[in-house]
């Protein structure tokens, strides 16, 4: 199958294409505020996630139980030295572990190699740095996976949910206009990056962040647990904005049917 109307489709990396739940990170921004004395929990460290590092970081360190957290081990209230002192113990932290996270989530090679098939490009944005994304770039090609372009946090002057790394991506892709992209990401805020860029906005819920799991640990749950789970994460998205919620990239080529007949009818996004 061709498309006549989309020209490409712009994925997430950690909780969309690898890293089934998002776990690399996740682990990281607590072991980062531990590192000074401050213990985050699991749902204070995923509740940012999409942003670049540093303003996750930012975000984290303001808000009031973890900043009264670090006056009462400061001594004082956290500040920007702070917030770059924990992302200078993130950034090294992530590269060490980015590695034993970077398996495919099953059908993200298929999915790609279908999209190439159909005459689209493939563009990428992340919250990640390109000193994370190093070692990880090479692992996904071995996988099969290798996107037309790569935008990280701190190429541009602003992250998500800014559109500024979709702009980007279409100068590095060639392709135009906005309601010819769609963007596909596991986070709240990946979301709000391609609807500020004018785009499809396709939400991950079973394989990403809001959810929350790896894939054993979703197999490990009862089917009335799967389904509360996937209930929460699917609203979480929706309520985002994203047009279309799919539990995984493996769910893809039937939405982007349903986009490309949508824009047929003269729809945009």
């Amino acid at each position: 199958m061709t498309f006549t109307h989309l020209k490409a489709v712009v994925f997430d990396w950690a909780g969309t294409m690898v890293d089934h739940g998002s776990k690399a990170p996740m682990g990281v921004f607590q072991r980062a505020f531990a590192h000074f004395g401050v213990n985050i929990t699991i749902d204070e460290a995923r509740g940012p996630m999409g942003m670049a590092k540093r303003d996750h970081i930012a975000t984290l360190i303001h808000l009031p139980r973890i900043a009264g957290q670090w006056e009462k081990v400061h001594g004082r209230a956290p500040g920007e030295a702070d917030i770059d002192a924990v992302y200078d113990v993130f950034v090294p932290l992530n590269v060490e572990v980015v590695t034993a996270f970077a398996d495919l989530i099953p059908g993200a090679a298929e999915t790609a190699a279908h999209l190439r098939a159909a005459g689209l490009k493939i563009g990428s944005t992340t919250g990640y740095t390109r000193e994370i994304m190093a070692p990880l770039l090479p692992l996904a090609a071995e996988q099969g996976y290798a996107p037309d372009n790569l935008v990280c946090a701190g190429d541009l002057s602003a992250g998500r949910p800014t559109p500024l790394m979709m702009y980007k991506t279409f100068l590095d892709l060639g392709v135009w206009p906005a309601a010819a992209i769609v963007k596909v990401d596991d986070t709240e805020v990946g979301v709000a990056e391609g609807l500020n860029a004018g785009c499809w906005a396709v939400g991950v819920a079973l394989t990403g962040n809001v959810f929350g799991l790896d894939a054993a640990e979703t197999d490990a749950l009862s089917h009335d647990e799967l389904e509360a789970r996937r209930a929460t994460a699917y609203g979480k998205l929706t309520r985002a904005g994203a047009h279309f919620v799919i539990d995984s990239v493996a769910d893809l080529p039937e939405v982007l049917d349903e986009i490309e007949g949508a824009m047929a009818r003269g729809e945009r996004p």
